[in-house]
C-alpha cells in the first residue's frame, strides 16, 4: 500500500492479484488497483467504506483531483474506495497494446462483465476490512453492477445508492437500443430548440464532410456517421453547451474556401475517439447480453427502425446526432478500435453468456437500496428503470427532472437526497 496526501485528502493506494476467472481461482490472475481517500480531518476514525462504482463500460475510476460533487458529500461520512474496474486505469489495462499480446482476446474479454467486477469487488472488500458488508454507489453502469452485487453477493453489502443506473432486467439488447433511439430523437429536438441556429451549421458540416476528404489530428478520416456521434455527450449536464461552443468554431476561410478549423477538429477528435476507453466500445454491447442470446451488433440493426438518423444533413433533411450507441463501421473508421475488429464480432456472436441478475433473489432482497431515476435521461431509460423498481425488495426510486444522466457528479444534492432516503429522512 502506498499513502500521500493532497488537497485536504489522504489516499492509500492498493493492488491485489485477483482471478482473470473467478470459476478457476488457481487459474491467471490479473492485476487489480484501488484508491482509498479519507478527508484528512477523518484520517484516523473509523469510517465506513463507501465503494463508488463507474458509468462505463471501460471507465476508470475518478482521480480525487478532478472527481464529481458527490466525492466531497460522501468524504463527510465514507472512507471512499475507487476501483478501476478490470481493463481500465490501472487494472489490468485492456486496449489495443495489451491485448495484442493475449491469445483469445474475445474470450478474454468475456471475463470483463459486472458478474467480474462484482466477484472483484468482494475480493477487495475482504482485503480492506475482512467479512465487515460496504456501501456502494453505482452511476449509471456502475448501477448495473451493483444489481448484479446483489444477485451474486447481497452479504458484501450494507447499503446501496444507484445514480442513473437500474437497467432492464430481462430486456435484450435491441429493446434497450430501441428505446434510446427514441430517446436520443427526444434530445436532438431539445438540443435544436435552444440552439436553434446550430441546425444550420450541423448540416453545413455534414455537406462539407460529404464533399471533401477531412482529416482528423490523428490521420484519419472524418465522415459523416462518425461526426454524428457527437451526440453522444447530449445526456450529459454541459453536453448541449460543449457541443454548441464548439460548432461555432467550425470553420475558417481557407485558400480555397470555406474549410473546418484545427480547434473544431481536435475538438470533434477528443470526443469520438475510443483510444481513452476502448472497452466502452468493445463491451457496450455485451453488457446487456444474457442466457443465450446473441447481441448481433443490436445498435447497428434497429437504425434501421429510425431512418431520421439516415439523413445527409439538409434543408429538407437535416442532420440528426446518435447517442450511446455503437456500431460496426467504428472498428474500421477508429485507428484505436481497428485492431480489435476482430474481437468485437466475436463478441456480438457469442451467445454463452451468463445471467447477471438473480430475479428471485431480488425480488426478497434486504439490503436498503435507494435510487435515483432521471426522468429524461438519455442513456438509461425511465420507464424500464421504474419497471426494475419494481422487481427489487427494499428499494426506494426518487424520480428527478432537476437532473441530466451526470447529475450526482453536478450536484451533491443528488448524494445527500439518497443518504437522508436511506436513513429514512427523505
Amino acid at each position: 500500500m502506498t499513502t500521500y496526501r493532497h488537497s485536504g485528502l489522504v489516499c492509500h493506494d492498493h493492488t491485489l492479484d485477483v482471478p482473470l476467472d473467478h470459476a478457476r481461482p488457481d487459474g491467471p490472475a490479473i492485476s487489480l488497483f484501488a484508491r482509498e481517500v479519507v478527508a484528512e480531518e477523518h484520517a484516523h476514525r473509523d469510517l465506513p467504506r463507501l465503494l463508488w462504482l463507474q458509468g462505463g463500460p471501460g471507465g476508470r475510476a475518478e482521480r480525487p483531483n478532478a472527481a464529481g460533487a458527490w466525492l466531497r458529500r460522501a468524504l463527510k461520512d465514507y472512507r471512499v474506495v475507487l476501483l478501476d474496474q478490470r481493463g481500465t486505469g490501472r487494472s489490468a489495462p485492456a486496449d489495443r497494446t495489451t491485448l495484442a499480446a493475449v491469445e483469445d482476446p474475445a474470450a478474454h474479454l468475456a471475463h470483463f462483465r459486472a458478474d467480474s467486477i462484482v466477484r472483484d469487488a468482494e475480493l477487495l472488500r475482504r482485503h480492506l476490512q475482512g467479512d465487515r458488508p460496504w456501501t456502494v454507489l453505482g452511476q449509471s453502469f456502475g448501477g448495473f453492477c451493483a444489481l448484479t452485487y446483489l444477485s451474486l453477493a447481497p452479504e458484501g453489502l450494507g447499503q446501496v445508492f444507484i445514480t442513473g443506473g437500474l437497467p432492464t432486467l430481462t430486456g435484450h439488447a435491441d429493446d434497450v437500443y430501441r428505446a434510446a433511439y427514441r430517446r436520443t430523437l427526444a434530445h436532438n429536438d431539445r438540443y435544436f430548440a435552444r440552439y436553434p441556429g446550430d441546425q444550420r451549421l450541423a448540416d453545413a458540416v455534414a455537406a462539407h464532410l460529404a464533399d471533401h476528404d477531412v482529416r482528423l489530428p490523428g490521420g484519419e478520416r472524418l465522415t459523416v456517421r462518425r461526426f454524428q456521434t457527437m451526440g453522444i455527450n447530449f445526456g450529459t449536464s454541459a453536453g448541449f453547451d460543449a457541443l454548441h461552443y464548439l460548432l461555432e468554431t467550425a470553420f475558417v476561410d481557407g485558400v480555397r474556401g470555406p474549410a473546418l478549423s484545427d480547434p473544431f477538429l481536435r475538438g470533434v477528435d477528443a470526443t469520438v475517439s475510443f483510444a481513452p476507453r476502448p472497452l466502452y466500445a468493445v463491451l457496450h454491447e455485451p453488457i446487456y447480453a444474457q442466457g443465450g442470446r446473441a447481441t448481433d451488433w443490436s445498435a447497428h440493426r434497429i437504425r434501421d427502425e429510425f431512418p431520421e438518423f439516415d439523413a445527409p444533413g439538409t434543408a429538407t433533411a437535416p442532420l440528426r446526432f446518435t447517442g450511446e450507441m455503437i456500431y460496426p463501421w467504428q472498428f474500421d473508421e477508429d485507428p484505436a478500435l481497428v485492431p480489435l475488429k476482430d474481437t468485437a464480432e466475436r463478441l456480438a456472436r457469442r451467445t454463452d453468456w451468463p445471467v447477471l441478475y438473480d430475479l428471485d433473489r431480488l425480488a426478497v432482497n434486504e439490503v436498503p437500496v435507494a435510487a435515483a431515476v432521471y426522468q429524461d435521461d438519455m442513456f438509461v431509460d425511465r420507464e424500464q428503470s421504474l419497471e426494475t423498481a419494481k422487481c427489487v425488495r427494499a428499494l426506494r426510486a426518487w424520480v428527478s427532472d432537476a437532473h441530466a444522466h451526470d447529475g450526482v457528479k453536478a450536484d451533491p444534492a443528488v448524494l445527500d437526497r439518497l443518504i437522508a432516503m436511506a436513513r429514512g429522512e427523505a
